[in-house]
């Protein structure tokens, strides 16, 4: 069974950066798509990026490219979201999954089978 641990989330204000970080055990990490999706209050959850296994193909959500960078160290089988230049509409629950599957369509929420347990991020302005 694999476990997706997040940390990093906090209050920062507008204009300033976080890096989110989420470690995996259990299962093989390294072969695994990763994606990184975000819930605001009374809204769906949304995807915001995902990377590939070694970390040689990258999606981004239009909102946040150019703001946000995803990358992976998978021998520490960790993935990490640099958020830069952050917006109050940044703010939500950041939630990191792992795909085990071998395609490549990282923005659907279904092709994810393992979700971590979230970490708060609030963007004040």
């Amino acid at each position: 069974q694999v476990q997706l641990v997040e940390s990093g989330g906090g209050l920062v204000q507008a204009g300033g950066s976080l890096r989110l970080s989420c470690a995996a055990s259990g299962g093989t990490f390294s072969t695994y798509i990763m994606g990184m999706f975000r819930q605001a209050p009374g809204k769906e959850r949304e995807f915001v990026a995902a990377i590939n296994w070694s970390g040689g193909r990258t999606d981004y959500a239009d909102s946040v490219k150019g703001r946000f960078t995803i990358s992976r160290d998978n021998a520490k089988n960790t993935v990490y979201l640099q958020m830069n230049s952050l917006k109050p509409e940044d703010t939500a629950v950041y939630y990191c999954a792992a795909d085990s599957t071998p395609s490549w369509v990282p923005r659907r929420q279904y092709e994810y089978h393992y979700w971590g347990q979230g970490t708060q991020v609030t963007v004040s302005s």
